[in-house]
């Protein structure tokens, strides 16, 4: 619609061109269609403007070339021929016209004819209303409006900062004519796209850009988040649409950016209008470039609004504008009434819906149908994540964009709203009503990309919280009909669809999508309950590859793409995108949304289930019953106080308990419910109403509730009113004697307000009732209240409530006087719960005054002369105790008895205090006397008393005989009668009565006692009186008393004693000739040893000192201890039996005579010490070891005694005894002999004693002195070890053959010797092998030590080595010396029957052609002996081919093997193997054939040769040329080998050349002293390749002196090398081992600080000094700690276990394992009780063993019977974990009752015992949650049994409960319980132990390294090193001088032996290698100088 070009709307026929009419011409377009022969083309004609027909027509004919004469006609296409009539109307500019016969002539050949189509300006003008009246009838406004939204968005795209969209709705009509104003600082237009825009359909793909020539195609944004790229301005219609619906004019006004001018362009209807009546080209018109705010072009007063629009110009970068002006009547109306309703719709909300609809809505209850087009712009408004309001936003580049709308009216302050603070529209509400999300992405065929997000709204207790739309209400409630809410409410979405859709971020309202398969509802119930899908919303998020409708209205093809089975969904977590099952991983994300956000309310405390009766018959069950629920927080419980909300009338009331319809168990979620509330109050209205749980008032406070009803209860009963009109009242509290009457009672009922009353008051649930007044007297007694008085009043009318007066109230005890207001009807004092009034007066009734009496408790028993007392008891008349309140004398009167009292007390206790009574009783168990008691004053003054009057208390002692001196013999005793009476002479009896009678006079006299405690008297006696050496009379004083009765006198008797008759001593005699010597008591007598003492008698004696004669009865009670056999006659006789004197001098005997009778023990010993005898022997004794080291002398001394026959020793010797003391002995060596007189134990002293080298054994040493003689044998042993020797081994001169691969024949076996070749019995000594590196042992690095026989057997050694003699020498190390043993020779042999290598033989000329047959392969196997291997398996052998390629040395695993051909008949070369007939490959290239041969099943032996110096070569043939030549090339005066030849050839067969020697001819030319070479050249003709020569170097001499001189040089130069040799190895070894140790130190130091640092994890710190004391005294703190833990006492398995006497026994089950937990140890042993005492055993033998033993009585368990396929495998985990998920999460702390158990040792086999005993047996905390775990797991898989903590069992069958599976407490167990381990405190101090005992170890170890360490770096200063290093230095010196004399060149000095010394390698030794150096070090050390200088 360009404005150019507006009068040339036609084209150009083919051919003819046009260049546009002529001004005042018209163009005609003409067809002669007359004849066949005809122009087909079209001839153009000019036609002025005034032409008439007759012109036309001429200049037809003139143009057509035709006479006007002719018949012809001109017509229309549409045949209407042109006459002069209907010229001027007909022949426009353009028209085709045809030139014809005649009208309705055919048309012989086809015609174009030109139009022009360009669209009505009606088009334009009215595109808005026929584009919207799509819209279903709605008022299309808000979509309007939309549109220029789109395009100010598109057009603020691009801004950095934010995007201000302005919508002012002008309305002032002082500032001119209704005008709507969309501005935006957008980016703005140039004239050219300002151009664009007005261009009708020109889209944003066919738009000129910013410049002319600008002809770029459309840039697809960069993809965002949500497809929010404001890239929504598309079609190029929605904007002039817009406008020219809202108004009749639109005004564009824009400035680009960087632009200085503004550009304006007018489009209106009247414009259009006046250019059509005009005939002016109607798309064609001016765009107004001007500069910013010049509004001097506004000059219509209809629109002065613009000028304060254009003024604001000057402050915006750039900017577009669209004014809307002659805007539509109804739309203004719209537009104001409704400003703060549309806003909301339109931008955040935005509704698109129609006015209309939105004001019908809100005057009726719903509309037929509502539209929500809330929420187009949300995301743009909001940014990717939507309105989360609890979120604060910083401005960002999707969130940035501001809309305001403001309107505009005369008067009226402008009302402006930013679409940014509306928070109400439906997308906020869905996103801030979410719990959750789940976010996916849909990938179409194409580009189409689709984002989705699905949010979870939960259900909050009551409520969906899914958010209510006006046009989807999710349902209709009526408050009227809401009783039934046990039925759930409909579904939370209701029936719209999930998502809205989205495209480029703008809703698209028209189209919704229902679902997709993998979130729509299942049709069985899945992991979430249905109803969870309908609370999910949704919106779908497209980019622009996705069709939509111009109006933007409807998708066109989305849903049908999204659900093509070709699209593939993922989804996105954390922002990344997954593939995985979307189906899956919805409903797990549904899942976890219901069991994490659903709140429902929770029924608690669980009752039963009931049935309703009063239902329904279909609602009436069933019903479960709860006591309490959680309703959002709030816990509502049975008795709470509530209110309703919703009923009529209001209730107010208690809680009595809920309802739940279902058949449920336990606390349970779930939704709707009712509850049963009790009327309050209850007075009032003793109803139950039941109504939904959702109609509690949750907002009410229990204070409201409690004021109403207490408001209510102030019309109920409250209080009475109590008079006494006649007196007698009775206060409260108060105490009246018994008998004292109570006055008439008058009665009131009050209510709360004071007011008397009879009755109830009315209530609308019935009428009113009568009230009584009971009143009632109750005693209160002990065993409960009585009830003694009872009686009822009713209201009279005339008459109150009245009582009588009560009189008989005579009870002691405490009263209440109760009134009670009752029902009239039911006497009942409650009503509806409520007691009514009542009133309780208690008062105490008493004792009158005292009238009787009787006497109370005596304390007994009564004696005589002791007070007592007599208790009365005072009563009056009515039997109550009393007191006793006046003076009264009482009178005492008993028959035999003399009384008095002292006084009577007054008051509660009144007690006749000290009664007196004396009289006779005639014994001790008393008399009965009646006792009469007279108490004057009373009505009944007397009583008589009963009482038994026992004797009184001691008072003196009557002792008989009455004599008072009285006769005894000593050492018998006397008897005394003794009597105890009282003061009455009465025999009396008391506890403790004993009587004493002590004898003075003597010591030790005996005391004599007798307890007459009983009977009062009794015999005094006791032991007999027995004074010591009494030789005549003595007299004595009897003194008998009672100790405890002070006041009782003692009484005396005189005694006259007299010496006894009886033995009373015994002397011992030793009979002597005719003499008698006594031998006294404790005397020692001195004898001959051995020798026997004879006639020894004994006499006795009496007290008197008068000898006794000897009876027989005497002789039987006489003992001697030295013999058992006593001859009774010599005792009678007084002889004595012979004493046998003791042999050895050191042996004492003790010798004792001893009589005893009943009257004396009697004892007389004495010691005979023996005497030595006379010298008899020569004793000699070894002082310590009997064993002597050849060449040692013997440790120790031998001492030499002189003896008796006895072996007494004999003091014999004297200083001159040593000379005549003579040693002999085989092999003695006398030279160091010392012998020495001990003076002080008389011995002489041999030491010194060594013997000569010799067969060891034992030695026999004679010692002579005088006439005696004695021998002694000591143990001659092997002297140190020093050398090693072999046993059974060859000479080892001689070199032992020995195969390579091979063992040795014969174990090799070393025994240590001494210097003399005997065997040295020395153990632990370690022994090594010496070798070099090349030869090898197997096995190799075992550690050797000698036995106790002092041999090492180092066993049979495989060798590996080359061929060759080699040696190996046995070393040993003790001491840290260093013992040399014998060097072996081994001869190494090549194995004949080792394959090495493989020979391969063919014709090496052949030639390969492709496609052709290899020639024969001929292959053998060479055994390391050079023979070929025969008798192989030809299987074993194959050839291999593959294509060569760089970097391939090994066949590939696709190369092609052959196997060998078989061997025919002319095949003469045994051992061989042909390959025939392979086939060459087809391709052309370089290939490798390899032939192999399969040692075994792991080593292949390949054809290749290696390269790695093995011998090789050896099929090849040939000679070795050796030639002499100098050290220049050009040097020809060279030695001549002998027979004058510069060369010499020797033969090179099988790889080798054997040269002998090489002799030089006399006379040889050549230069003296000059150093030549001998070339070895090999000369091989079948050997492609040329070997490199050998070079062998020599000095040359031709002057014999000087070769001896040299040959002398020579021999120092080996000398010095061998030196320097040894220095640099004593060097080298101190460098090595310094590097060790300082290696060692920091090894040493790294791992104490390693074990510091874990000890600091203990929180054990170790102080930097005293380490070692604080390390042992901290490891004693903790190993005493963990002894005290191990001592603490733990339960303990008190079943005996079974003796374990064989390993096969493990012990009973009881005993195998240990259990921490208590309970679970309770539990586990009850259900293993049956097999506790089961003993277990390894072997069935074992078992059957202790079966028999026991006879079948004890049960075993053999380990080897059981079937452990079936045992559970310990790692398992529990059932309810899947393939590593957690299938369920159970509670009680499941585990495996096995997992639980330790095992002190045996732990396999106990797992094996256990497995089978347990299984896979559960334990948890109760039975609620095993009951819960079981049920989860059968839902998977097989339950095993599971026990409770609490001692419950479920089977594995599921059954419980019973004795049977319920455990008893742990001591009903008898000690059949496993015992509990030691605590982990013990575990955690035995590491710390372990690990302070390592760091001991490591601390010790560092300080000896660095002790050693030192010591190493003094010993390398120290002056003998230092010594040492100067004389290396000087041979070195000396040797440099020795090769120049002997003129050796630079290059070939004499290095090789210094720096290529042989190569030492130590194998088999137990030593490791520094250490030996170590030793060796110090060896030179110690033993300095031992280097050669």
């Amino acid at each position: 619609m360009a404005a150019e070009g507006a009068s040339d709307p036609g084209g150009l026929s083919e051919g003819s061109g046009r260049d546009g009419g002529v001004d005042g011409c018209r163009t005609v377009y003409l067809f002669d269609r007359r004849g066949k022969d005809s122009e087909l083309g079209d001839r153009a004609l000019q036609v002025p403007e005034r032409a008439g027909y007759a012109a036309f027509r001429a200049s037809v004919c003139q143009t057509i070339g035709i006479s006007s004469e002719e018949m012809f006609v001109i017509t229309t296409t549409s045949r209407k021929e042109i006459t002069c009539d209907n010229f001027d109307d007909t022949v426009k500019d353009g028209v085709t016209l045809y030139l014809l016969q005649s009208v309705d002539q055919s048309l012989l050949t086809a015609t174009k004819e030109r139009i022009d189509f360009l669209p009505h300006y009606d088009t334009l003008v009215k595109s808005g209303m026929y584009e919207y009246y799509a819209s279903e009838g709605q008022n299309p406004l808000p979509f309007a409006l939309a549109e220029l939204i789109d395009n100010s968005l598109s057009a603020t795209s691009r801004n950095v900062g934010v995007r201000k969209i302005q919508i002012k709705l002008l309305f002032d009509e002082t500032q001119g004519k209704p005008a709507v104003a969309v501005v935006d600082n957008g980016r703005g237009m140039t004239s050219k796209q300002l151009n664009n825009w007005a261009v009708y359909r020109l889209s944003k793909f066919t738009r000129q850009g910013d410049f002319e020539s600008d002809h770029s195609g459309y840039v697809r944004p960069v993809p965002v988040p949500r497809s929010l790229n404001s890239d929504i301005s598309y079609f190029g219609v929605g904007g002039k649409q817009a406008v020219f619906f809202v108004g009749q004019s639109a005004r564009m006004i824009s400035k680009p950016i960087d632009s200085k001018d503004v550009h304006e362009l007018v489009l209106s209807k009247e414009d259009f209008e006046k250019k059509e009546k005009n005939k002016e080209a109607i798309y064609s018109g001016y765009i107004r470039n001007r500069k910013p705010a010049d509004s001097v072009h506004i000059t219509n007063d209809e629109e002065r609004f613009l000028h304060n629009l254009i003024v604001e110009e000057k402050e915006k970068d750039s900017f577009t504008a669209v004014v809307i002006t002659g805007v539509q009547p109804e739309h203004i109306q719209y537009l104001k009434n409704y400003f703060h309703l549309w806003t909301r719709q339109l931008a955040v909300l935005l509704y698109i819906q129609a006015g209309l609809e939105l004001l019908l809505f809100s005057f009726s209850s719903l509309p037929s149908k509502c539209w929500d087009y809330r929420h187009i712009y949300h995301y743009y408004i909001h940014g990717p994540k939507g309105n989360e309001i609890s979120t604060t936003k910083d401005i960002g580049p999707f969130n940035n964009i501001d809309i305001e709308i403001s309107l505009f009216e005369k008067g009226k302050t402008p009302k402006i709203v930013n679409l940014r603070e509306i928070q109400d529209d439906m997308q906020t509400l869905y996103i801030n009503t979410a719990s959750d999300s789940f976010e996916f992405k849909a990938h179409v065929e194409g580009d189409g990309v689709v984002e989705g997000v699905i949010r979870y709204h939960p259900f909050l207790y009551e409520r969906e919280t899914y958010p209510d739309d006006p046009c989807f209400p999710s349902k209709l409630r009526d408050e009227d009909d809401d009783e039934d809410c046990f039925i759930p409410e409909k579904a939370a979405r209701g029936k719209r669809p999930i998502f809205e859709c989205f495209w480029n971020g703008r809703l698209i309202p028209y189209t919704s999508v229902e679902d997709f398969d993998w979130c729509a509802p299942p049709k069985k119930r899945g992991l979430a309950p249905i109803e969870c899908f309908n609370r999910i919303s949704g919106a779908l998020f497209t980019n622009d590859k996705f069709q939509v409708s111009t109006n933007k209205l409807t998708f066109m093809d989305l849903e049908l793409k999204l659900k093509d089975k070709n699209t593939l969904f993922t989804r996105i977590l954390n922002g990344q995108e997954q593939r995985m099952k979307i189906d899956r991983e919805f409903a797990l994300w549904l899942k976890d949304c219901h069991e994490k956000h659903d709140k429902q309310i929770k029924f608690m405390l669980f009752k039963g289930i009931i049935t309703r009766p009063d239902l329904p018959t279909k609602k009436q069950g069933p019903w479960a019953t709860f006591s309490a629920i959680e309703w959002d927080g709030k816990i509502y419980k049975a008795g709470q106080l509530v209110k309703t909300i919703k009923t009529l009338p209001l209730y107010y009331g208690s809680i009595v308990r809920f309802f739940l319809h279902g058949d449920h168990d336990g606390e349970v979620y779930a939704t709707g419910g009712e509850v049963q509330i009790a009327m309050e109050p209850q007075a009032l209205y003793d109803e139950i109403k039941t109504v939904p749980i959702a109609k509690l008032d949750r907002t009410v406070a229990e204070k409201t509730i409690r004021k109403y009803v207490e408001d209510e209860m102030a019309r109920l009963p409250d209080r009475l009113s109590v008079t006494w009109p006649e007196g007698d009242e009775l206060l409260p509290n108060e105490v009246r004697p018994a008998g004292t009457p109570i006055g008439a009672l008058r009665i009131e009922i009050l209510n709360k307000k004071g007011e008397a009353m009879q009755k109830l008051p009315g209530t609308s649930h019935g009428g009113s009732k009568k009230l009584l007044v009971e009143l009632k007297v109750i005693l209160h007694t002990s065993s409960g209240n009585k009830e003694i008085i009872s009686h009822i009043s009713q209201h009279g009318g005339k008459w109150p409530y009245w009582f009588k007066k009560m009189e008989n109230i005579q009870k002691l005890g405490n009263y209440t006087l109760k009134l009670q207001v009752v029902l009239n009807e039911s006497n009942a004092d409650t009503y509806a719960g409520r007691s009514l009034p009542s009133k309780a007066i208690k008062f105490s009734v008493k004792e009158g005054k005292p009238e009787k009496f009787s006497f109370g408790l005596l304390d007994s028993p009564f004696r005589v002369g002791v007070p007592f007392n007599i208790p009365l008891e005072l009563q009056d008349e009515f039997g109550h105790t009393t007191q006793l309140l006046s003076d009264i004398e009482p009178v005492l009167e008993a028959s035999g008895l003399s009384l008095h009292y002292e006084e009577i007390t007054k008051g509660p206790n009144c007690v006749i205090q000290g009664v007196v009574a004396k009289g006779p009783v005639n014994s001790c168990q008393g008399k009965n006397f009646n006792l009469k008691v007279i108490l004057p004053g009373l009505k009944e003054d007397s009583q008589i008393l009963k009482i038994r009057l026992l004797p009184g208390p001691p008072h003196r002692l009557k002792v008989k005989p009455d004599s008072e001196i009285l006769v005894i013999e000593n050492g018998t005793a006397f008897p005394f009668q003794v009597e105890v009476v009282d003061e009455s002479d009465n025999i009396t009896v008391q506890p403790k009565l004993i009587v004493h009678c002590k004898f003075l006079g003597a010591p030790n006299l005996p005391v004599y006692t007798v307890d007459c405690s009983s009977s009062g008297t009794s015999i005094l006696t006791g032991s007999p009186i027995q004074v010591q050496n009494i030789k005549k009379d003595q007299t004595l004083t009897a003194r008998i008393e009672i100790p405890s009765c002070k006041d009782v006198s003692p009484v005396e008797k005189t005694i006259k004693l007299l010496p006894s008759s009886h033995v009373a001593c015994l002397h011992i005699f030793s009979v002597e000739g005719q003499k008698a010597i006594q031998i006294k008591h404790q005397d020692e007598v001195n004898w001959i040893a051995g020798d026997v003492m004879r006639n020894l008698i004994f006499q006795m004696y009496d007290e008197g000192e008068r000898e006794i004669n000897i009876t027989p009865s005497l002789a039987e009670k006489i003992k001697v201890n030295w013999t058992p056999e006593v001859n009774k006659e010599h005792l009678v006789q007084g002889l004595l039996p012979d004493v046998q004197v003791p042999t050895s001098v050191k042996d004492i005997r003790y010798c004792q005579v001893s009589f005893q009778d009943d009257h004396v023990s009697l004892e007389s010993a004495f010691t005979v010490r023996p005497l030595p005898d006379d010298p008899k022997h020569l004793k000699c004794e070894l002082k310590g070891g009997k064993t002597v080291q050849m060449g040692q002398e013997l440790q120790g001394e031998i001492v030499i005694i002189i003896a008796d026959q006895y072996g007494n020793q004999i003091s014999a010797f004297s200083p001159d005894s040593l000379s005549t003391l003579s040693i002999s002995g085989d092999g003695l060596d006398s030279s160091n002999l010392k012998t020495t007189l001990e003076a002080n134990t008389q011995s002489i002293s041999v030491q010194g004693i060594r013997f000569t080298p010799g067969p060891p054994g034992p030695k026999d040493l004679c010692f002579t002195w005088r006439e005696f003689s004695d021998f002694l044998r000591v143990h001659l042993v092997s002297g140190p070890p020093t050398k090693l020797l072999l046993i059974d081994w060859p000479e080892p001169k001689e070199s032992i053959p020995v195969i390579n691969g091979r063992q040795l024949q014969n174990p090799l076996i070393v025994q240590l010797c001494d210097q003399w070749d005997n065997p040295a019995l020395v153990p632990n000594v370690k022994i090594c092998l010496i070798k070099a590196s090349s030869l090898r042992l197997v096995p190799s690095n075992q550690q050797h030590k000698t036995d106790d026989k002092g041999r090492a057997n180092l066993g049979v050694f495989t060798v590996f080595a080359p061929r060759g003699e080699h040696t190996v020498q046995v070393k040993g190390v003790y001491n840290k010396s260093t013992i040399e043993g014998p060097t072996i020779k081994l001869m190494i042999l090549p194995d004949p029957e080792k394959p090495i290598r493989l020979n391969v033989k063919y014709d090496k000329d052949a030639s390969f052609v492709a496609g052709d047959i290899f020639t024969d392969f001929m292959v053998s196997v060479i055994s390391e002996g050079g023979s070929v291997i025969k008798n192989i398996n030809p299987t074993r052998i194959s050839m291999k081919m593959w294509k060569l390629s760089s970097g391939m040395s090994r066949p590939p695993a696709n190369a092609e093997t052959f196997s060998c051909n078989k061997i025919k008949d002319n095949d003469k070369e045994d051992g061989c193997f042909y390959f025939r007939e392979k086939t060459i490959p087809n391709k052309v290239g370089a290939y490798c054939i390899q032939f192999d041969f399969m040692i075994d099943k792991t080593n292949m032996l390949s054809s290749e040769q290696d390269n790695y110096g093995n011998h090789t070569g050896m099929d090849l043939v040939g000679t070795v040329v050796a030639t002499i030549k100098g050290f220049n090339e050009e040097d020809t005066d060279t030695p001549l080998f002998i027979g004058k030849v510069r060369t010499l050839e020797f033969p090179f067969v099988n790889g080798s050349a054997e040269i002998t020697t090489l002799v030089l001819a006399e006379n040889s030319p050549g230069r003296d002293s000059t150093e030549y070479f001998i070339i070895f050249e090999p000369r091989l003709s079948t050997l492609s390749r040329t070997l490199e020569s050998y070079s062998l170097p020599f000095m040359f001499y031709n002057d014999v002196k000087k070769q001896q001189q040299m040959a002398a040089l020579t021999k120092e130069k080996d000398q010095l090398s061998k030196s320097i040799i040894m220095y640099r190895s004593l060097f080298d070894a101190n460098k090595q081992l310094l590097d060790e140790m300082k290696c060692q130190a920091e090894e040493a130091k790294l791992k104490e600080a390693q074990l510091r640092n874990e000890l600091k994890a203990y929180n054990i710190d170790i102080p930097a000094t005293q380490q070692i004391p604080h390390i042992e005294a901290l490891l004693e703190k903790k190993i005493t700690e963990q002894n005290e833990l191990k001592k603490r006492p733990r339960r303990l398995c008190t079943l005996p276990n079974y003796t374990k006497r064989s390993e096969d026994i493990l012990g009973k089950i009881a005993h195998l394992a240990q259990i921490e937990d208590d309970r679970a140890a309770m539990v586990i042993s009850w259900h293993l009780a049956s097999d506790m005492d089961c003993v277990v055993t390894l072997t069935t033998d074992a078992a059957r063993s202790i079966y028999d033993e026991t006879q079948g009585r004890q049960q075993v368990l053999p380990l080897d019977s059981i079937y452990r396929k079936t045992l559970p495998d310990w790692k398992r985990p529990l059932p309810h974990f899947r393939n590593g998920k957690l299938h369920f999460k159970p509670f009680g702390d499941p585990v495996f009752a096995r997992d639980l158990l330790t095992f002190p040792d045996n732990i396999e086999h106990c797992e094996t015992v256990f497995g089978m005993l347990l299984g896979d047996t559960i334990i948890l905390d109760n039975l609620d949650a095993a009951n819960h775990y079981r049920k989860e797991v059968v839902k998977i898989t097989h339950c095993p049994t599971l026990l409770t903590r609490d001692g419950d069992r479920i089977r594995s069958n599921g059954k419980f409960g019973g004795l049977q599976n319920k455990a008893p407490p742990m001591d009903k167990l008898r000690g059949m319980v496993f015992g509990a381990p030691v605590p982990k405190q013990c575990m955690v101090l035995g590491k710390q132990i372990d690990l302070i005992q390592q760091y001991r170890t490591a601390l010790c170890k560092l300080n000896t390294v660095n002790e050693d360490l030192d010591n190493q770096l003094q010993y390398l200063h120290t002056p003998d090193m230092k010594k040492k290093k100067q004389e290396l230095d000087e041979q070195e010196k000396s040797l440099k001088r020795i090769e120049q004399k002997l003129g050796m060149t630079h290059m070939r000095r004499c290095v090789e032996p210094l720096c290529h010394s042989p190569k030492i390698e130590v194998t088999e030794c137990p030593i490791p290698t520094k250490r030996m150096r170590r030793e060796s070090t110090r060896q030179n050390r110690r033993s300095k100088g031992d280097v050669p200088n």
